[in-house]
């Protein structure tokens, strides 16, 4: 959320940032609602002040033995008009609140321009695509020659964008999130966690999954209102909600490996075959916790570390800027991390690393006491896939593969495997 009281103070200021995201924020109608508020709460002010005023009278009046029925009456009249005042003021702050949850975050300066991912910038690549002496199948025809990967048998057991993964790649599904989870801990100095995958809606609301991306959230039927995860960073980043942390105390790093549940609302048609976009997938993912100062170099730092992943695993990609027309609604700065699938003959999102600055930390209320001033002060919260687990598998396959579609494993994995080099 952005600080209301810059919405207060530059609202035509945020409007022209805004229009960088290609967001339109209705300048006259947030104006209109907020004067409404600032008359409403005077009018409150002035009606507890008569209010009182007139009970002190009424004090006075039986002390002199006269007759209060008068001002009792019109105490009771200031108090029927305080009561729809305030019931106007909580309304119109109602309504200026579902605004301000729909308003994305303001862009860092060095965002580029651009309205789609057309505009994205390429930072640098690593690693040369492989040059096959054949054609190279996808991940989906080299799992189903064998019988490792079955979408068919999936879609029987709940839908479509689901897979049951069997024998030496279930293995090697396991073996990624075990090297991501001791990489991370090992060298990047990262805490592991293990969270809830279920959150309530307060959770939802704080990385601003909720509202506006409600369609994209699988609700749980029953007593509670529970949605399923979309990702980690949602229990994990929550762990600092309505908490005041010490400044010895940051950064906090945290790791989690979880399932991610996502709709795909939008996604209609779009990578309908094998793994690349599913219903239920896997991510290890990492969250920062830092003062607002140290939020932009951390954001280069979580990238690198999403980056160690891919390079240990020797697999070719690149690393992008998303421009203002791309990025996502939370972040003010966001690097993805593109791996090469040789079936696609591109390079695909594995990793999305984000500095959400103070956005996600002023709807948790997520502080920590800055030492220079002893005041409370929000954090800058940051988060990245490190990596997304089925892309990686993905990748493996598609990379390591030979003419008769055995998958040779990268040497890191090789001490997870149990003694299998080749699948």
């Amino acid at each position: 959320m952005i600080d209301p009281k810059l919405l207060r103070t530059d609202l035509d200021g945020v409007a022209r940032a805004l229009k960088r995201r290609g967001f339109v924020l209705d300048t006259a109608g947030y104006s209109g609602l907020e004067n409404k508020r600032k008359k409403l709460q005077t009018d409150m002010e002035q009606l507890r002040n008569e209010r009182n005023a007139r009970s002190k009278e009424i004090g006075m009046a039986k002390a002199k033995g006269q007759d209060t029925a008068p001002l009792v009456v019109q105490v009771g009249d200031l108090g029927d008009k305080l009561k729809a005042a305030e019931e106007g003021f909580a309304k119109v702050e109602a309504e200026l609140e579902a605004i301000q949850l729909g308003i994305p975050n303001l862009l860092h300066e060095s965002v580029p321009e651009g309205t789609d991912e057309s505009g994205n910038k390429e930072v640098r690549r690593w690693g040369e695509p492989r040059k096959f002496s054949f054609k190279p199948k996808d991940h989906v025809d080299l799992g189903a020659a064998r019988g490792f990967m079955d979408t068919e048998i999936a879609a029987k057991l709940t839908g479509a964008r689901f897979t049951v993964l069997h024998g030496p790649l279930a293995k090697l599904h396991r073996a990624l999130i075990q090297f991501m989870l001791d990489l991370h801990t090992g060298e990047h100095g990262y805490s592991e966690t293990y969270v809830p995958y279920m959150v309530n809606a307060a959770s939802m609301r704080g990385t601003s999954q909720l509202p506006k991306f409600e369609q994209d959230l699988f609700a749980v039927q029953g007593e509670h209102r529970y949605f399923l995860i979309p990702t980690a960073e949602v229990p994990v980043t929550n762990m600092a909600r309505d908490l005041i942390q010490e400044a010895e105390d940051l950064p906090r790093r945290y790791v989690a490996h979880t399932p991610c549940f996502r709709a795909e609302a939008g996604a209609a048609g779009k990578d309908t075959r094998g793994m690349i976009r599913q219903h239920q997938f896997e991510k290890v993912e990492l969250v920062q916790m830092v003062r607002p100062q140290d939020s932009f170099q951390a954001l280069e730092e979580l990238g690198g570390h999403a980056e160690k992943v891919l390079q240990k695993l020797e697999l070719p990609y690149r690393v992008v800027v998303l421009c203002g027309g791309d990025i996502g609604f939370a972040a003010a700065k966001t690097y993805d991390l593109e791996v090469w699938l040789p079936s696609q003959a591109r390079y695909r999102e594995i990793s999305s690393c984000s500095n959400c600055t103070d956005f996600q930390a002023r709807r948790m209320q997520a502080r920590w006491r800055n030492p220079e001033t002893g005041k409370p002060e929000l954090i800058h919260t940051l988060n990245g896939s490190g990596v997304a687990v089925g892309r990686a598998l993905i990748a493996i396959m598609e990379n390591y593969q030979d003419e008769e579609g055995r998958i040779h494993l990268p040497k890191a994995l090789h001490p997870y495997m149990g003694g299998i080099t080749v699948i």
